[in-house]
């Protein structure tokens, strides 16, 4: 895709206030000077009984235009929702009876989880390598759920690799892009269906999520969470007892948590106008320096993580003011917009690389 960025890598780092020892980005990310300032305005609105559901609604439509710009795909191909355990338990249930799923083995549990409590229906769930996924769809498998970054490690699926087994394997492909939207440029249309929480790396508040799904896939899929938001008419879908949901890719939405959503718009405002390639290339920049400095062969990823068993990493960093995670017993940093080589610096002293 070509850009149509109208924003400089440098004009949007300079809209976070700070972050200087923060490489947590794949924990939570840091809100805007735009999203604060939106956030902020709201709560004065609502304490001043200026807001309506009404009136969240046109800022959550406004939202889901922006997202579907920044992964690739028609407005009517997006959902919306607060959680992607909502949206893939969706999935999960429009799976038949007996289904082949195949996961990765240590995947995100959201990812995991709403397959595994189909199992009283007979769905039979494979968890295979992220570097066995491609190789381990067969014929019988319906669908291949996978993280497109995987949250424990930083690794980056081979998404084309994966997409075209399933094509050939006629089978569907689920994909999360929580941990990669943001920083890496995502295209949603390779999938039959995507979800992604925005306040990693899109920088949003909690509780403002997306689903895309392909109209074929739409087909197959029970809206079993269908409440009034996802009727045709929103506004004429408060009450039964009759059900018209909506043609499109609404049928699956999930009502808004409203006051998350005006921030959600700053905050995907910028990413929907900065170069993605320019945002990846200044992440992974920093992540491979980092495992240069540590010893480590770089991985072109914005995560970097490590064995440490003991979390002796983690509470060296923590120690030297910098946030950072733990994950399956390895240390986990993550560099995003508001860092720099200075935090590499950091992180490196702190490590006793220094």
């Amino acid at each position: 895709m070509a850009s149509t960025a109208v924003l400089s890598l440098e004009a949007a780092r300079a809209r976070f206030t700070g972050g200087r020892g923060y490489l947590a980005a794949c924990s939570m990310g840091l809100p805007t000077r735009d999203t604060v300032a939106a956030m902020t305005a709201d709560a004065a609105a609502w304490a001043a009984g200026q807001v309506s559901p009404t009136g969240y609604g046109t800022v959550a439509e406004r939202v889901r235009a922006l997202y579907a710009g920044i992964v690739g795909v028609g407005v009517d191909r997006v959902a919306i929702g607060s959680q992607v355990s909502v949206m893939a338990a969706m999935v999960a249930a429009s799976a038949p009876d007996g289904a082949d799923v195949v996961c990765v083995d240590g995947d995100f549990s959201s990812m995991v989880f709403p397959f595994l409590a189909q199992g009283h229906r007979g769905v039979r769930v494979r968890h295979l390598p992220l570097d066995g996924l491609a190789a381990g769809i067969t014929d019988a498998t319906w669908l291949v759920a996978f993280s497109l970054v995987q949250s424990a490690t930083g690794e980056i699926a081979d998404a084309a690799s994966i997409a075209a087994s399933a094509r050939r394997h006629a089978a569907r492909t689920f994909c999360d892009t929580t941990q990669a939207a943001g920083w890496l440029p995502v295209d949603a249309s390779m999938f039959d269906a995507t979800a992604c929480h925005s306040y990693k790396w899109l920088c949003a508040p909690r509780g403002a999520a997306f689903l895309t799904v392909s109209e074929s896939f739409q087909a197959e899929l029970r809206p079993v969470q269908a409440g009034w938001y996802a009727g045709d008419d929103v506004w004429a879908s408060c009450y039964g007892p009759g059900m018209l949901l909506a043609p499109d890719a609404r049928r699956f939405d999930v009502s808004p948590a409203w006051a998350a959503w005006p921030g959600a718009e700053a905050a995907l405002s910028l990413f929907a106008d900065v170069d993605m390639t320019e945002v990846r290339d200044h992440d992974v920049g920093l992540g491979d320096a980092l495992c240069v400095g540590l010893g480590l062969p770089p991985a072109g990823q914005a995560i970097v993580t490590w064995p440490d068993t003991d979390g002796d990493a983690v509470a060296r960093l923590t120690r030297s003011g910098i946030t950072a995670s733990h994950r399956a017993g390895r240390a986990r940093v993550a560099f995003h917009l508001w860092n720099d080589t200075a935090d590499v610096a950091d992180a490196l002293r702190a490590l006793g690389r220094g």
